[in-house]
């Protein structure tokens, strides 16, 4: 079996590619895909439909295409890993580890230990929690292999 994992959250450090290549270096059976992670692109992909001169509706016109993407993946993956990171909010990744929820798809969530407190009810939904991409590749190796 090929699975599907959905790589959703931060886009400012590396962790995608080094999930990415661990599984490459254990062989494993996996596709990954991803919302958009180019952060300019992803605020103007709904620009080409209409100029807006106001931020809250380029956004929401922005958001609507972009979320074509992310409900189509999210809905075909068998596994997602929700990473939030200290700097900014991820409020999507939230959104998207609710989707991921209600639609009885497992996850994992990654994040440090110091934002344990806001992230509770994401991480009480979620199948595992993980620190480190490492653990992400370990958990992978586990529910794939064994």
């Amino acid at each position: 079996m090929q699975w599907n994992v959905y790589l959703s959250g931060e886009i400012h450090t590396d962790w995608r590619e080094q999930i990415e290549q661990g599984a490459k270096e254990l062989g494993l059976p996996v596709t990954f895909t991803s919302a958009v992670t180019d952060h300019d692109s992803s605020d103007a992909a709904g620009d080409h439909l209409m100029d807006n001169d106001n931020q809250f509706w380029r956004d929401h016109q922005s958001s609507k295409v972009n979320s074509i993407r992310t409900k189509n993946l999210i809905e075909k993956c068998d596994i997602a890993v929700v990473r939030f990171g200290d700097k900014y909010k991820q409020w999507n990744a939230a959104f998207d580890a609710g989707q991921l929820a209600a639609l009885g798809k497992p996850y994992i969530t990654l994040h440090d230990e110091n934002i344990i407190h806001p992230l509770k009810e994401v991480d009480a939904a979620a199948m595992a929690w993980a620190k480190t991409p490492q653990q992400v590749v370990e958990v992978l190796k586990y529910v794939i292999t064994v």
